[in-house]
């Protein structure tokens, strides 16, 4: 089982006991955290999409650390000049450990190979939808 979540402005695919590093959250290491914006539920072939969020699902996961990454170095240097720049940067992250993923059915889903359903115009097929224009129209 899989899910896809939104936290910190970035999506990431989880799955149980899984440990990501996701944008500063406010928790204490211990904590339980449950995020409810998940976009996506998936289980044995078969996906469950949101429209945005797939309501009733949600992800459950435990605060491992608060930590910081690697530092990253940011130099400008303009030639000839006598002038350059360094700067160091270390972002927050909060270390997750994945507890569990509760799906919610009813959302629109399709199995593994099947094409997902796409919405006609009225009195329209798929194939005029998608047809190009014949010669003798303009």
């Amino acid at each position: 089982m899989f899910a896809v979540i939104r936290t910190g402005g970035k999506q990431y695919r989880v799955t149980p006991n899984a440990v990501l590093k996701v944008e500063k959250l406010t928790a204490e290491p211990g904590a339980t955290i449950t995020f409810t914006d998940v976009l996506a539920v998936g289980d044995a072939g078969a996906v469950t999409l949101g429209a945005p969020v797939v309501a009733g699902a949600s992800v459950t996961a435990t605060v491992v650390a608060q930590d910081r990454l690697d530092k990253i170095i940011a130099f400008k240097k303009r030639r000839r000049q006598n002038s350059r720049r360094k700067n160091g940067h270390r972002q927050h992250v909060t270390v997750l450990r994945v507890a569990g993923i509760t799906g919610a059915p009813g959302a629109v889903s399709f199995a593994a190979g099947e094409p997902a359903r796409v919405d006609e115009t009225p009195g329209e097929t798929a194939d005029e939808a998608g047809a190009a224009p014949t010669e003798g129209t303009s």
